[in-house]
């Protein structure tokens, strides 16, 4: 099984090409919506990462494959300008999902 990358950024990409991970790179929410449609409809792709700006841009399908699809297994990494505070997003996420304040 293969990983693959939604990238705003083509040095984002270029790092992941050279561990072997394939992607393309996209800029608007409507490009990242069809490259996540794109992404699922593989089946050789276990994981799908997203970068933190392209999530934050389009939350709503981000959330709403994670929540409904489970393969491939899609996975927020930190952009080149590094990330948000991850117990921020964390905790948003439980909250969102299962309805959990912490």
């Amino acid at each position: 099984m293969r990983c693959y990358l939604i990238s705003d950024n083509v040095d984002t990409l270029m790092g992941m090409r050279l561990a072997g991970v394939e992607g393309e790179v996209v800029h608007t929410a409507q490009e990242v919506v069809t490259a996540l449609h794109n992404a699922y409809k593989r089946k050789d792709i276990a994981t799908v990462f997203i970068t933190e700006k392209l999530s934050l841009l389009c939350e709503d399908a981000v959330r709403r494959y994670k929540e409904t699809v489970p393969m491939p297994l899609l996975v927020t990494i930190p952009d080149r300008h590094g990330s948000t505070d991850v117990t921020d997003s964390l905790s948003r996420y439980l909250r969102e999902t299962i309805g959990i304040h912490i």
